[in-house]
């Protein structure tokens, strides 16, 4: 998604600066800076798309408090750490995998609806990945991801 991509032996494609072959280094000041504006933006965006409300929204950004999300979603230039960028990252991918396997409205409605998977034990996505923060969203992510690939 980010980096630079080789077409060929000689054609070099720079997207936002960070090496395609390998994952940004998120600890990185500069990394963070330069990804946080794209970031937030998306992390809005799908927001909107699966409606959440502000509270489930701040606990999935990481519990962040309510000052701090406003400013967030009125546009103020912030700057995400490493965990907030991972937490973003890992919901772009769940909302990405989502749309490829579903129609726009279910896959914008699934994180909201119970859920029989084993996974969830009968409660929704949202509510295991609020309960479980980053491990339980990787965990949705992986399980979206086997699917894609048809297991």
């Amino acid at each position: 998604m980010f980096g630079d991509i080789i077409l060929g032996s000689s054609t070099v494609v720079r997207l936002h600066g960070v090496a395609w072959d390998q994952p940004a280094d998120l600890s990185i000041r500069a990394v963070q800076e330069k990804l946080s504006p794209v970031a937030i933006r998306a992390f809005f965006r799908l927001a909107s798309h699966w409606e959440l409300r502000d509270e489930d929204a701040r606990g999935l950004i990481g519990g962040i408090s309510n000052g701090s999300f406003y400013q967030l979603k009125r546009g103020a230039a912030k700057i995400l750490d490493q965990d907030k960028l991972t937490r973003v990252s890992l919901l772009v991918g769940i909302f990405k995998a989502l749309n490829i396997l579903y129609s726009t409205k279910l896959a914008d409605a699934w994180v909201q609806l119970p859920n029989s998977n084993p996974v969830f034990g009968g409660q929704t996505p949202l509510a295991y990945m609020l309960k479980g923060g980053v491990p339980s969203m990787l965990r949705v992510r992986q399980l979206l991801d086997a699917r894609r690939g048809g297991l």
